[in-house]
């Protein structure tokens, strides 16, 4: 998923540099929330990880 954000945000920084800014916004937009998922995932594996044991 992180892939994905990475992705998403560099299609947002080609499409402002190209002027695109409608498609940037909306790339760099996916980008925030797809990270922000990876990083709420990543916790909840934290936590279910050490409960295992």
């Amino acid at each position: 998923m992180l892939h994905w954000a990475f992705w998403f945000l560099i299609v947002g920084l080609i499409a402002g540099l190209l002027g695109f800014y409608s498609l940037a916004g909306t790339a760099a937009e996916i980008a925030r929330v797809l990270f922000i998922v990876f990083i709420i995932l990543f916790l909840v594996g934290l936590v279910t990880r050490g409960r295992g044991e």
